[in-house]
């Protein structure tokens, strides 16, 4: 069996990645640069559907199996689980003033980095609380029957997993691009 906590940090780090590509592109955006829209959808269309319907369903089997193990978890597990609320609908939102800037719909720019800002925010502070605090606690009582539990169902991972779905094969190839090119511009600076 894969150690449930690896899979759960190289979840965040991925996520973290994605996150780090959708910023890049909301400062492109900011400067009034043409950002890549079809990536930012992408990642967008990833967070929402993966994470938002796997990754943070199995947090929440996992966060009720802290709390039973430990008491004083409630009020951090609690916050947690309302971030996935925040989280899930900051990136409807995003993905929505997105959908509109592509349509041509006229609408203030601060509205879009705004509605970014929110779901970057939110998510990278989420990842952070839950690896500080959480997946050390998690390791510490969760048992295997509760890790089997957390794992029941869920479908592996279709763009960073072995086998990468036909609908997220171009996002994987983008995020390769982007991120070759971050490194060479990084390289120059």
């Amino acid at each position: 069996m894969v150690e449930p906590l690896a899979v759960w940090h190289a979840e965040h780090v991925n996520f973290a990645r994605l996150l780090d590509l959708l910023d890049a592109q909301v400062t492109a955006f900011h400067r009034a640069a043409l950002p890549n829209y079809d990536l930012m959808g992408n990642i967008l269309y990833y967070l929402r559907t993966f994470a938002d319907r796997f990754h943070h369903p199995r947090e929440d089997v996992a966060f009720a199996r802290l709390v039973e193990r430990d008491p004083d978890m409630r009020l951090p597990i609690n916050r947690l689980l309302q971030e996935h609320r925040v989280i899930a609908t900051s990136g409807d939102e995003l993905f929505n003033r997105l959908n509109e800037v592509t349509r041509d719909i006229m609408i203030p720019r601060a509205t879009v980095e705004a509605a970014a800002a929110t779901y970057l925010t939110y998510y990278r502070n989420h990842i952070a609380t839950e690896e500080r605090d959480i997946l050390p606690r998690a390791g510490q009582l969760l048992t295997h029957k509760d890790w089997a539990e957390v794992a029941a169902n869920v479908p592996p991972d279709p763009l960073f997993g072995d086998v990468v779905e036909a609908r997220f094969q171009e996002l994987r190839a983008q995020i390769a691009r982007e991120a070759r090119m971050s490194r060479q511009e990084s390289r120059k600076s």
